[in-house]
């Protein structure tokens, strides 16, 4: 059984292709609610961020990882990333269905705070 949310199975791949990646591997999709799938790890990173560099940042202000399967510390820097460009940009920014790993990681860099509270937009 597992522990995601029973929405995770209604996310299709193909809401979740990313030029980048290619489609055997896919790991972001821009939009209205950012997505990001697969593994994020040292070997994705790189390629997740830099197909984030040209997409808006999502107009719901939502990063859903419902469907991250594997994460490293790479995946860490890539949510501090995305959170100082949204803090840079004056959005809102949140992360949902962060996997328990991810959690204990930024736990463990004593960023978990950065990562579990929303950014907000200046109002």
């Amino acid at each position: 059984m597992s522990d995601r949310p029973k929405s995770e199975e209604s996310v299709s791949t193909e809401d979740l292709s990313c030029e980048v990646c290619a489609d055997e591997n896919p790991h972001f999709a821009a939009g209205d609610r950012w997505m990001l799938a697969g593994v994020l790890n040292v070997d994705t990173a790189a390629s997740v961020l830099e197909a984030s560099r040209a997409a808006e940042l999502p107009a719901s202000g939502i990063v859903s990882l419902v469907r991250v399967d594997g994460v490293d510390s790479a995946a860490v820097a890539v949510l501090l990333a995305w959170r100082r460009r949204a803090v840079t940009e004056g959005k809102s920014l949140s992360f949902t269905d962060v996997p328990a790993t991810l959690s204990a990681l930024a736990e463990l860099y004593d960023v978990e705070e950065l990562i579990a509270r929303p950014v907000r937009s200046a109002a």
